[in-house]
């Protein structure tokens, strides 16, 4: 198991921004949604084959990536006419927390730093997410990027959440399992960038480059609740 205090330098931490799907959930029910369940639905209301209907929605996935529009429910509602929260429902028994992730929550509430989840997901995928989690409460603010008005791939993204929540991106950490989004960060000046070596818990590990990467938040916990005191003088 890794040493957090080689990932993370905590005294040097106010904030902590993290990413939802992937992150702190397992990207499993998205994968499936979107690459399984959404397919089959969509060739069925199209009355196309199954692989007809796949290929036709990789396509247009395809164009829309790292785009507002592609993390949209309502312009895929729109685009395909289909209700597309309702089709999430009839999968949502899949939506699921990474292991420790409550606990590390906790831990940070405990050290008195600022939580924010940081998320490219439309609103309404969160509020499903977290009625389901019931992860809410454990964060100071709950910011998706289409409230912003662009995705974390975008510099315009950070731009618009430092103004937003105020953080000194010197004193920052970013959890997230996007090597793009992680790059975005780091561009922004985000000081402390971690990685997540397995977001969907089916499938193998992600490359995650050079940045360091945890299994699960365990790795994350020694350090997280050290008082915040000691970095006044660290």
């Amino acid at each position: 198991m890794a040493d957090a205090n080689l990932l993370v330098d905590w005294l040097r931490v106010d904030t902590v921004l993290l990413d939802m799907d992937g992150t702190l959930l397992d990207l499993n029910f998205d994968n499936h949604f979107w690459q399984v369940h959404l397919p089959q639905r969509y060739a069925a209301a199209r009355g196309v084959a199954l692989e007809t209907g796949r290929e036709e929605l990789m396509a247009r996935y395809h164009a829309r990536a790292g785009t507002l529009d592609w993390y949209s429910v309502d312009f895929w509602a729109t685009a395909l006419e289909l209700d597309i929260m309702r089709l999430k429902e009839e999968v949502a028994h899949l939506i699921d927390i990474h292991p420790h992730v409550t606990d590390f929550l906790a831990a940070l509430r405990a050290s008195g730093r600022r939580i924010v989840l940081a998320t490219n997901a439309h609103h309404k995928s969160v509020t499903l997410k977290m009625a389901r989690t019931g992860l809410a409460p454990h964060f100071d603010a709950i910011v998706s990027s289409h409230a912003l008005g662009a995705a974390k791939e975008e510099q315009a993204f950070w731009q618009a959440l430092r103004e937003a929540e105020g953080f000194d991106p010197a004193r920052t950490l970013l959890v997230d399992d996007s090597r793009v989004v992680l790059d975005s960060a780091r561009r922004f000046g985000i000081a402390q960038l971690v990685s997540v070596k397995r977001p969907d818990s089916t499938r193998r590990d992600n490359d995650t480059g050079d940045y360091p990467a945890i299994d699960d938040f365990s790795q994350l916990m020694p350090g997280v609740a050290a008082p915040r005191l000691e970095a006044a003088h660290g």
